[in-house]
């Protein structure tokens, strides 16, 4: 599918029920995560630039994320979205500039972030990646990101009211959707999903309510972030400890999936 049919696609997308997203961090791994029926593809920033040798935050420069982003989507039938941290830039301008590489590169929709900066910042970034897109007869879903959970940026009993002004703030730019990663709590889920105006995603928490729950709540995306990744990179160090340690090859085989399975996976792509 085209660009902005990907665009589409993906939008459509948060008006069925809960997006799940079990987020990726290079070709193979996106390849198999869609095999298995996801319906969206999403990279996580963490597993993306660790998979480079980069620490997550901003580190990666934008022409290797745009290069692993055109391996990913080379192999998609789906749409992608694309982790981008706070836009790799403090200036607007740039960070449309490196979003517009994004698209390009294949990505339908993007993940950009407040972090602990004034939310005005954020609301011009989408304000000029708009525009750009309009000049350019694009279009990209924009998920705004706001870490007053995650961050702390509120007391614990404004931030509902925080993450609400900062929603519509972020809504009134161009938003087409919010990612408030942290909150828990499922009547704080409620109020911030009915208050938003816009397709609320919350990240995976050890004690975030059940996704038919969530659902429920009103959340419409759900992702796992940097959790697959982490997961992946303790059974790898797990798997080698052993072997480091005995040289023994069956640990090494007995949950491995067939050469020839994941071999196929790529085939035509």
């Amino acid at each position: 599918m085209s660009g902005n049919e990907a665009t589409a696609a993906l939008r459509q997308l948060h008006q069925q029920g809960l997006l799940l997203l079990a987020n990726v961090w290079d070709a193979g791994t996106a390849r198999l995560v869609e095999s298995l029926g996801a319906k969206a593809i999403a990279t996580t920033s963490a597993g993306v630039a660790w998979s480079l040798g980069y620490p997550d935050g901003d580190a990666l420069p934008i022409a290797k994320l745009a290069d692993a982003v055109a391996g990913i989507s080379r192999v998609l039938r789906v749409p992608l979205t694309v982790d981008s941290e706070s836009g790799y830039s403090d200036n607007p301008a740039t960070v449309a500039d490196n979003i517009a590489r994004l698209i390009d590169a294949g990505a339908a929709g993007i993940n950009l972030e407040d972090g602990d900066r004034d939310p005005a910042l954020l609301c011009a970034k989408i304000e000029r990646i708009k525009s750009a897109c309009a000049r350019m007869g694009t279009d990209v879903f924009v998920n705004a990101r706001t870490d007053v959970y995650l961050a702390g940026l509120a007391p614990e009993g404004r931030r509902v009211e925080e993450t609400l002004a900062r929603a519509k703030r972020y809504r009134d730019a161009g938003a087409d959707g919010l990612f408030v990663p942290g909150v828990v709590d499922g009547e704080q889920i409620r109020a911030i999903a009915a208050g938003a105006g816009l397709p609320l995603n919350v990240l995976v928490r050890p004690n975030l309510p059940p996704a038919a729950e969530l659902e429920r709540l009103g959340v419409r995306r759900l992702s796992a972030g940097s959790a697959t990744t982490s997961s992946a990179y303790a059974r790898l160090a797990a798997l080698t400890r052993g072997f480091l340690a005995t040289g023994a090859s069956a640990p090494l085989t007995e949950d491995a999936m067939g050469y020839s399975d994941i071999n196929a996976l790529f085939a035509g792509r």
